[in-house]
């Protein structure tokens, strides 16, 4: 056959690759993103439900009939939490106490409600409302002091 009489064609190209479905790489990295999205939630979920365990159980311990007995019951939490940041913390007295509860974050103990704590677990009246004003600190000061912040 003559060389000149073959009927040449154009190279044709094979067609794209489809869009769907997609390479086992992005199989692998979708699988990888969702493992990670799916594990905060979980860490976040399980961060909540150790918190609302923590403040039922603060709540259930500090409720008390007389509000002397309240405030030894405030103390008591915050001595057994603060034993989880430092090992000789439930043994401080007077103002080392308070400057400890303080920590980095205020002066809500040393010159706030918390002072009713060095002498008001003692007294025969104890003012309903200060008591309140204590609470709320202990509670906020129990929450760091149990997931072990300073």
């Amino acid at each position: 056959m003559d060389p000149s009489q073959l009927v040449l064609r154009d190279v044709h190209l094979p067609p794209a690759p489809a869009f769907w479905p997609p390479a086992p790489g992005w199989w692998l990295l979708a699988a990888c993103v969702l493992a990670l999205v799916a594990g905060v939630f979980v860490w976040r979920w399980m961060r909540r439900r150790r918190t609302q365990r923590w403040l039922a159980w603060f709540d259930q311990q500090s409720v008390h009939e007389d509000p002397a007995g309240e405030v030894a019951a405030l103390s008591a939490l915050l001595r057994r939490a603060a034993r989880r940041v430092d090992a000789s913390a439930d043994r401080l007295q007077g103002e080392d106490w308070l400057r400890f509860l303080d920590g980095a974050r205020g002066r809500a103990f040393t010159e706030g409600a918390g002072t009713l704590l060095l002498h008001g677990a003692f007294q025969r009246q104890v003012d309903a409302q200060a008591v309140r004003a204590l609470r709320e600190a202990a509670r906020a000061r129990f929450l760091e002091l149990m997931a072990g912040r300073r």
